[in-house]
């Protein structure tokens, strides 16, 4: 019994952390570079001095790949965005993991009152 109202005290708190999440978003930011089709241009040069940063933001949603850039004044939100669904990932297997335990504990509970009468 104690442990089952740790258990759901841990619960209630990562609900408490979850309900707090904002601003998120899945993916991975890639910083790009690129060189141009002037056939005088410095990414052409020796060594080649190429153009960028070009920051790309790729994610999966809905068994869909999609891609975007990001423009570099929103760089920091973005990996901020980026930061929190990843918090928000393993905040919901926490709570999957301690909901996992509590329910094996509430069956094995059920049993041993079950035998009892």
């Amino acid at each position: 019994m104690k442990r089952q109202r740790s258990l759901e005290a841990k619960i209630k708190r990562v609900k408490e952390q979850l309900a707090a999440l904002e601003n998120f978003r899945p993916g991975s930011l890639s910083e790009q570079y690129n060189v141009c089709g002037k056939p005088d241009c410095r990414c052409k040069a020796t060594p080649p001095k190429k153009h960028g940063p070009y920051y790309q933001l790729s994610y999966s949603w809905k068994g869909k790949s999609k891609t975007q850039f990001v423009r570099r004044e929103e760089v920091a939100s973005v990996r901020e965005q980026i930061s929190n669904y990843r918090r928000l990932r393993e905040l919901v297997d926490q709570w999957i993991e301690l909901e996992l335990e509590l329910s094996q504990l509430r069956l094995q509970e059920d049993r041993s009152v079950g035998s009892r009468t």
